[in-house]
């Protein structure tokens, strides 16, 4: 939650304008997936891709995102599209969570996170041709094409809405608004649209010489990292399908090795040299974002910290942080304040209705948390046949600065997040001061390295055997050889 914007929509809104701003020709014709990116695709893109960056952390520099160019401009090239090495935007994204993604006009990204876990070359050629696929079968414009005939809530719905908010109306729209400024805010394709980009990032890794099978090393490793966050958060061992933008890689893992076929001897992975590039690259939050270490955030340059309800989990983004769980969805932001923190937390509560909403608060309660000057109020929104309750409780740091939490929960339900609300409190310089971030370190084998020995070096404090396995895809039976080369996470000092 990097200095987080004075306001909650403004970027957000930019995201949601891209997801659904596909680039068509005349009358809503969609070029064929052969067609070269037309000049409006290519004005699209260009005119959404700074407030994308700006959403996922910005755009790395330097050797390691030159080396993710590199690879993606050459798997860009096997998709047949006119001047791909020229029309494609390759960028390494500085973002915490594992993620890829592509928007119309040859715009592809792919998070640093992401990188760390992969093994080899192929598997890096294997997500950036994914994404390349989805550009030249042109998923995004079929998507709001898709959305235009059934509603104008279609292709929302895809994007934001929540389990617990259904499908009505105002509980897309408070869902919606809510994920803005999070990372979990971008478009999601159909399952037939991601086998498809499965599909036409294997025939282009073949093109390119690398392995086949690189698909489904890479897809089998997302999915074994997204079960052991579900157990590390205790939560259910499946992304929720409206917190994913490619949902449930374990069941497409066998899909992709199927249509790779057997390991051929021709087919490259560049392991060792991938792991060289990429030595070095930051893993897990930024110290200018903030950080998540457990169910605690903590925001050394913001000089904050606050604890995440049990059994909920925290996405950290580049305006805001959202928790999630089973009792509710919140985000934790801000946004302009004049020193009022009443009028701030009922602009709060207009903002998260949207521009035709009447959203305020039954009353608002004063009170002080560690220190704090805190407010908070409660509105009752029906949804469905149920109701639930947004919640806003803010918090004034300084008199030209304020935070908030927005919470959606079922009817009665506020209680659940009251530790959270409790926890927030300012940081000393000296608790900053320690916090200290984490990077990729790679390191060769030696004689009498075992899974377990090695593990022990990984900056963390509990399953640290389980993390260096899903790290460098090593199964439980997998063994070590002097020489390999693997991966550790390891403190950046």
């Amino acid at each position: 939650m990097a200095r987080i914007s004075r306001t909650l929509l403004a970027a957000g809104a930019a995201t949601l304008s891209l997801a659904l701003g596909a680039c068509m020709g005349p009358a809503g014709s969609i070029p064929p997936a052969s067609a070269p990116i037309t000049q409006d695709e290519a004005r699209m893109g260009a005119e959404y891709h700074p407030q994308f960056l700006a959403e996922f952390g910005g755009a790395m520099t330097g050797s390691q995102a030159t080396y993710v160019e590199q690879i993606g401009k050459n798997v860009a090239v096997q998709s047949g599209l006119g001047n791909a090495r020229e029309s494609f935007t390759v960028s390494l994204l500085n973002s915490p969570v594992h993620n890829a993604f592509a928007v119309p006009g040859g715009y592809v990204y792919t998070t640093r996170q992401l990188v760390t876990l992969m093994n080899n070359e192929a598997e890096l050629a294997a997500v950036l041709g994914h994404e390349v696929g989805h550009v030249a079968a042109r998923h995004s414009q079929r998507r709001q094409q898709a959305a235009q005939r059934n509603s104008i809530f279609g292709l929302l719905g895809a994007i934001g809405s929540s389990v617990l908010l259904g499908n009505s109306q105002a509980g897309q729209t408070l869902s919606r608004t809510l994920m803005q400024g999070s990372q979990l805010l971008t478009l999601r394709f159909s399952r037939e649209q991601e086998l498809q980009a499965d599909d036409l990032g294997i025939e282009y890794l073949g093109k390119a010489g690398y392995d086949r099978r690189a698909m489904g090393t890479v897809l089998a490793s997302l999915a074994a990292q997204n079960s052991l966050d579900a157990r590390l958060a205790g939560r259910n061992a499946s992304v929720p399908e409206w917190a994913s933008t490619h949902p449930d890689p374990a069941s497409r893992v066998q899909a992709a090795l199927t249509k790779a076929g057997p390991a051929t001897a021709g087919g490259i992975t560049n392991r060792d040299t991938f792991l060289t590039r990429i030595d070095g690259l930051r893993y897990g939050d930024d110290p200018a974002q903030g950080l998540i270490e457990g169910s605690r955030f903590i925001h050394p340059e913001l000089l904050l910290s606050f604890n995440a309800p049990q059994g909920f989990y925290m996405v950290n983004g580049t305006r805001a942080v959202t928790i999630q769980g089973q009792g509710g969805q919140a985000q934790m932001t801000t946004a302009a304040y004049n020193g009022n923190l009443e009028t701030y937390v009922r602009t709060a509560f207009t903002a998260l209705g949207g521009q035709n909403s009447q959203l305020a608060p039954q009353e608002l309660q004063r009170t002080t948390v560690n220190g704090l000057p805190a407010v908070y109020g409660t509105a009752r929104v029906a949804n469905g046949n149920s109701q639930v309750d947004v919640i806003v409780f803010a918090y004034e740091f300084a008199r030209d600065r304020a935070y908030h939490f927005a919470v959606i929960a079922p009817a009665g339900g506020a209680a659940t997040f009251n530790p959270m609300f409790q926890s927030m409190r300012r940081i000393s310089q000296t608790e900053a001061s320690s916090v200290v971030p984490r990077r990729l370190q790679v390191v060769t084998v030696a004689r009498g390295d075992t899974v377990a020995s090695l593990a022990r070096r990984m900056a963390y404090d509990s399953a640290q055997e389980e993390r260096f396995r899903v790290l460098n895809a090593l199964t439980s039976s997998s063994t070590l050889t002097p020489g390999q080369k693997v991966k550790l996470v390891v403190r950046a000092r």
